[in-house]
């Protein structure tokens, strides 16, 4: 249990391709997320081990439930953040809790979760599942549609990142 209370512990989403090289234990958790029972460099580690890569993508996901930090707040609260993950429209399949506070206010006491979303892929630009859904290859150079519509690219194809779209394209 002290490793849920703790910050920095990471969920996977169920069936999350992984590497093959990769053993790593978790326990069901919420309905479709795994808590991740090693440390988040450790399984940052095994993941860049094996080639794949783990984002860390900006912007916090932040979430109060009643209670005092238990186990019963803390499924609470990653099922909230989980769902204000998946009303993105980006399905991220990691999340990493980044900050655990609990709290009194008016006698009641209160829990606040800020998790970040994370992602594990092969390829070293990040495609989300919208950007594929949606057959938008914008940004991807190497990629074009396959004849019953899939994504054919090379494995590490390019994505133009937002920044550079804000820069105008200077690098």
């Amino acid at each position: 249990m002290s490793e849920i209370t703790s910050t920095r512990t990471v969920f996977i989403r169920e069936g999350t391709p992984l590497p093959t090289e990769l053993s790593i234990e978790s326990d069901a958790f919420v309905p479709g997320w795994r808590l991740v029972k090693i440390d988040r460099q450790a399984l940052t580690r095994e993941i860049e081990r094996a080639n794949w890569n783990f984002f860390y993508l900006a912007g916090q996901i932040r979430t109060i439930v009643f209670g005092r930090g238990g186990v019963g707040s803390l499924r609470r609260a990653i099922k909230r953040i989980a769902a204000k993950q998946e009303s993105q429209c980006f399905r991220f399949n990691s999340l990493e809790i980044t900050r655990i506070t609990s709290i009194w206010f008016l006698g009641i006491p209160l829990t606040s979760v800020t998790a970040h979303s994370r992602h594990i892929q092969l390829g070293s630009g990040l495609i989300t599942a919208k950007d594929l859904s949606r057959g938008s290859l914008k940004g991807i150079p190497s990629a074009r549609a396959g004849q019953q519509g899939q994504v054919v690219a090379k494995p590490y194809a390019a994505v133009i990142s937002s920044s550079e779209k804000f820069l105008g394209g200077v690098q």
